[in-house]
């Protein structure tokens, strides 16, 4: 496949259950405890590889042992780590308590040395040669524009996960060959709700009036409205498991698609799959699946 570059952050994920939130002062036992990888750029990083894209990830990391735990997690997919080291700060993690009653949770995310992600991180000579560039909004707002300008410059295709919602200037959606927002990010950014197919192709049309080049709407288990050919359908896999991190595997997986010289349609079919198949799975980026897997999935649809 072709070459992925993508900017973005990585958290450790620590996930406490119990049954209350304890109060403060208050001490309680809890019933379960997770650590994991997080961060939407190091799922997506994780999801483009390991569907086969030469992958490139840019982010800055602490001198500890979550940042040793990033590099093992990107070493094992085949991701290529630009990562700055930053000894002054720490790497990104999150607090995760679930209520083991009804799985509510409760979260606190600390960012770190992701947090100070700036312009300057973005490598010229990393982004030489991209197919696709994929940002997202979990770092500062100028460096995921400063990379859509350098990977316009250079040629690549610009993708956009706008995440968490937010509202955007002009200019960064005129960046953007393709936003891939779900429903609760394409209202934050239109003003429409979307539930529906109709529903989406409305919001989409204003996302094109608004400046981007083609919108993909995510939309769960219905699957992805892509404008101009209509609703993807999702794909079943298996039984759900998680669904954490579904949308980071669509965005994986379509970009590594589109870096392979296929069709925008073909490309979010791809991602359906990657997506449909991660949340048979526990967990977001252990859940991403090869590019066996997914061929198989393509080939035979099981």
């Amino acid at each position: 496949m072709g070459k992925v570059v993508i900017l973005g952050v990585f958290v450790a994920d620590t996930a406490y259950r119990a049954d209350r939130m304890p109060v403060m002062g208050e001490t309680i036992l809890g019933r379960s405890f997770a650590l994991g990888p997080g961060g939407k750029g190091s799922n997506q990083a994780v999801a483009a590889a390991r569907a086969g894209a030469e992958t490139h990830f840019l982010t800055r990391l602490g001198e500890d042992a979550f940042a040793d735990m990033a590099d093992r997690i990107w070493a094992d997919a085949g991701v290529t780590s630009h990562a700055r080291r930053m000894a002054d700060s720490y790497t990104g993690a999150a607090f995760i308590f679930v209520n083991d009653a009804t799985g509510d949770n409760a979260i606190i995310i600390s960012p770190g040395a992701a947090a100070e992600l700036s312009p300057e991180d973005i490598d010229e000579s990393v982004m030489a040669g991209a197919d696709v560039f994929i940002t997202q909004l979990e770092q500062p707002l100028d460096a995921a524009l400063a990379g859509l300008h350098s990977a316009r410059a250079a040629g690549a295709a610009t993708l956009l996960n706008p995440a968490p919602a937010a509202e955007l200037p002009r200019e960064m959606l005129a960046l953007c060959d393709f936003i891939t927002p779900n429903e609760t990010e394409t209202e934050a950014l239109t003003g429409l709700a979307v539930l529906t197919e109709a529903d989406a192709a409305r919001a989409a049309a204003r996302l094109c009036e608004m400046g981007v080049g083609q919108p993909i709407i995510t939309m769960g288990a219905q699957g992805a409205y892509l404008h101009g050919h209509g609703l993807v359908p999702a794909i079943s896999a298996g039984p759900v498991v998680e669904t954490t991190g579904a949308g980071d595997a669509f965005n994986g997986g379509f970009a590594a698609a589109l870096s392979d010289g296929r069709s925008v349609l073909d490309a979010v079919r791809f991602g359906c799959v990657v997506a449909g198949i991660s949340v048979t799975r526990a967990g977001a980026a252990p859940s991403m699946p090869s590019r066996d897997e997914i061929d198989t999935w393509m080939a035979t649809g099981a």
